[in-house]
């Protein structure tokens, strides 16, 4: 460990000290000392802020609500963001979970045809530090044209870089409230004035993930009017949020997510028809969630059509709904979705949409979809909540399973929903059994014997891995207080922290 501008580092991970030193100048180091020492504080507050905010919730028995404090300010017509500058006008299709460790798929995506990349140090991305390292290094390589056969940073898509959340402590955006949105505004006129960069250069798109920052979209953008590039909507990450902050009562029990949670319901559309016409009204774009689906490789094959089917339906949601672009995963799918687009919208963007027709109350955005629970739904959640922690303990922030990504926003609500099926003893569909600590524990027996072979484990560390993730997951699902982030949890976990070394 090396200290510099009163900074500790860990040394260069194996076989990334050019990287480590190419990085880790005196000026960058100095940089982020004084960003730290600025807002840390204000950070700590925030966070501070959203356990008060749960616990408040939690006393009262309350629901979240628009605030009469800001009333003025929604009901103001008049103000708007300051428009986004002309590369970012068109969103239509950009790439999504792309972690940028990963540098050969980094390196397709640069080549590809999509308006943007979300360089992903977030939802898809394992936060190891040779991870972070290599990530970084491999965007300044991209900024500085040094990679071969791609095109120039002016010409390939354009680099949105997704930064871990303020819960994820480090050992080496997600906003829910206003308040939040002015600390990162705070942070950008700072960052600006040190690098000496025009003002309001700095632009941010804001996933709207929490129920709570869903009655204060209004408030957001303009806390970031100088700044933003928009909403964004996010599902699975938002309906997790209703776990987290309302849980614990029965009213808010969410059915199984593989049959019955899906954005056709009226707590995800009333969502999402808010978002489109909150951005619209303001000058601000609206972009839609990623398509995880993976398409196969057989152009030709009934599967093929089956798949393409079914993103296009639910891309078709969005459009109708507004959206000014969505993300996909898979490479495939950005010309299709490109050309979904231009047929059904005019120009680069819906900010001409509107959406005066849509009228949402807070009891629209609070209404659980009716439904149960399936035997199948559980087994599922459960498999992706073990899956996505092997990953994590191998260094990979997303997998594939049955024919589509998964990453921590899948894991999210994954686990947050087995915990709460837990909690409130919801009976099986199938055959009425409740589901108990003792069911879940036979269950995850079963499906980590089924995951052995599906991951191939065919060494004793491979075997010893899994059966630690799965370990891991049982503790989380088991416990009595909700923990309030996966990737917190795990990101503190002894096992990850090892592993990651």
């Amino acid at each position: 460990m090396t200290t510099l501008a009163a900074v500790e580092l860990e040394n260069a991970p194996q076989g990334l000290q050019h990287e480590h030193e190419t990085l880790f100048t005196a000026e960058s180091v100095c940089f982020l000392a004084e960003l730290i020492s600025t807002f840390d504080k204000q950070v700590d507050e925030i966070l501070r802020h959203r356990v008060a905010r749960k616990m408040e919730l939690e006393q009262t028995g309350g629901l979240p609500g628009f605030s009469s404090l800001t009333s003025r300010l929604r009901e103001d017509r008049t103000w708007r963001v300051l428009p986004v500058p002309e590369r970012l006008q068109n969103r239509h299709v950009d790439i999504g979970d792309l972690a940028p460790s990963d540098t050969e798929r980094f390196i397709q995506a640069l080549r590809s045809k999509a308006q943007g990349i979300q360089v992903d140090f977030d939802d898809g991305n394992c936060p190891t530090y040779s991870n972070q390292i290599k990530g970084i290094f491999n965007v300044c390589k991209a900024v500085r044209n040094q990679f071969q056969g791609v095109p120039p940073i002016s010409k390939a898509p354009v680099l949105m870089l997704r930064p871990r959340a303020w819960n994820m402590v480090e050992h080496n955006m997600m906003v829910e409230s206003y308040l939040e949105a002015r600390l990162w505004n705070n942070i950008f006129i700072w960052t600006e004035q040190k690098l000496g960069l025009p003002a309001c250069s700095i632009k941010a798109t804001v996933l709207i993930e929490s129920i709570l920052a869903t009655f204060e979209m209004d408030e957001i953008l303009f806390e970031l009017r100088d700044h933003t590039a928009g909403l964004n909507c996010g599902i699975w990450d938002y309906s997790a949020s209703f776990v987290n902050k309302l849980g614990d009562r029965s009213a808010f029990l969410l059915p199984d997510r593989s049959k019955y949670v899906n954005m056709e319901k009226l707590f995800l559309q009333s969502y999402m028809d808010l978002l489109v016409q909150t951005c619209h009204r303001r000058g601000a774009l609206a972009t839609g969630g990623m398509a995880a689906l993976l398409l196969p490789n057989d152009t030709q094959s009934a599967h093929y059509h089956s798949v393409m089917a079914t993103v296009t339906r639910l891309k078709m949601l969005e459009i109708n709904a507004g959206v000014d672009g969505f993300m996909v995963y898979d490479l495939k799918l950005i010309e299709p979705l490109q050309k979904l687009f231009q047929k059904h919208t005019l120009g680069p963007n819906q900010l001409h949409i509107l959406r005066e027709d849509v009228v949402v109350t807070p009891e629209d955005l609070l209404a659980m979809p009716s439904g149960g629970v399936t035997l199948h739904g559980l087994r599922y959640n459960i498999a992706v909540g073990i899956l996505f922690i092997e990953a994590w303990l191998t260094g990979r922030g997303h997998f594939f399973y049955r024919g589509q990504v998964e990453d921590s926003a899948t894991a999210e609500i994954s686990r947050s929903q087995v915990w709460q099926w837990i909690r409130h003893q919801v009976k099986l569909e199938d055959d009425d059994r409740a589901i108990s600590r003792s069911l879940v524990k036979s269950l995850v027996e079963e499906i980590r014997r089924e995951l052995q072979d599906f991951l191939q484990c065919n060494t004793e560390k491979a075997k010893q891995r899994l059966a630690t993730a799965t370990a891991m997951f049982l503790e989380v699902v088991q416990k009595r207080d909700f923990p309030e982030f996966f990737t917190t949890y795990l990101n503190l976990d002894h096992t990850f922290l090892s592993s990651s070394t």
